[in-house]
């Protein structure tokens, strides 16, 4: 961990991205139906990234499409996270604004670590109690969209959060870029192409209006493995704290 991530770590945890996505920047078919098409050597970063933090994030809709877990992964990883100092297993977190996680979901059936839900106050009282229900916590933090300051800070000084990796989809990625909240983006750029106006991308949502309101990338450093492309990028014009 460096001395400005440490720094960071007292107020917000250090929040970075990590995206599979095609040449045309998709990260699924227009269906929005995720299957994986990265390689066996993306699929690993995912797991070592993971393994360098607290808590793990995405959305609703990732969580209800896909069999995914939100874990360590195999036993290789969670040495490897003990040899970070970290929990042998880490904090597993859905965000959704509107409540719409599948009680069913097959993260809930895996209770190997703690699950948090962060949604809003235009969630019905039934629909929070389904929730609680299912996840270990659930926090409301908003009126109609999720407050992710508030969230990350509840985050930090709760659950010790100090490094919390994101996976997506677009909507929360945008949502965390348009609060100023990322520090650093992983993107593996995969040799396919979907197409397609409904397919999701990198940054979905209202986007900015103008390019004097984009968000500015700084690249630290990429790799060429085979036909893939592992970029990592820091993202210069966010809030200082």
């Amino acid at each position: 961990m460096t001395k400005a991530e440490g720094q960071n770590n007292c107020q917000l945890p250090f929040v970075f991205l990590n995206v599979a996505m095609t040449a045309d920047g998709k990260l699924a078919p227009a269906s929005r139906h995720f299957t994986p098409f990265g390689s066996e050597r993306d699929q690993r970063l995912l797991l070592e990234l993971r393994a360098r933090a607290d808590a793990v994030m995405c959305g609703a809709r990732t969580v209800n499409a896909s069999p995914i877990k939100l874990g360590p992964g195999p036993a290789k990883y969670r040495r490897m996270r003990l040899r970070h100092g970290l929990a042998e297993y880490n904090l597993r977190i859905i965000v959704s604004g509107s409540g719409s996680v599948d009680p069913g979901a097959e993260i809930f059936k895996h209770r190997f670590s703690p699950i948090i839900v962060l949604t809003t106050e235009r969630v019905r009282e039934k629909n929070l109690s389904e929730l609680r229900a299912r996840a270990d916590e659930v926090l409301v933090c908003g009126e109609t969209e999720i407050d992710f300051d508030a969230a990350l800070h509840w985050l930090r000084e709760k659950w010790q959060v100090n490094r919390l990796l994101c996976e997506g989809g677009g909507e929360l990625n945008s949502a965390l870029l348009c609060a100023s909240l990322v520090h650093e983006i992983y993107v593996t750029i995969c040799p396919v192409i979907f197409g397609g106006r409904a397919a999701p991308t990198l940054a979905d949502g209202q986007g900015v209006e103008s390019l004097a309101d984009a968000k500015l990338l700084a690249l630290k450093s990429w790799r060429r493995v085979g036909d893939e492309l592992y970029l990592v990028y820091r993202v210069r014009n966010r809030r200082r704290r």
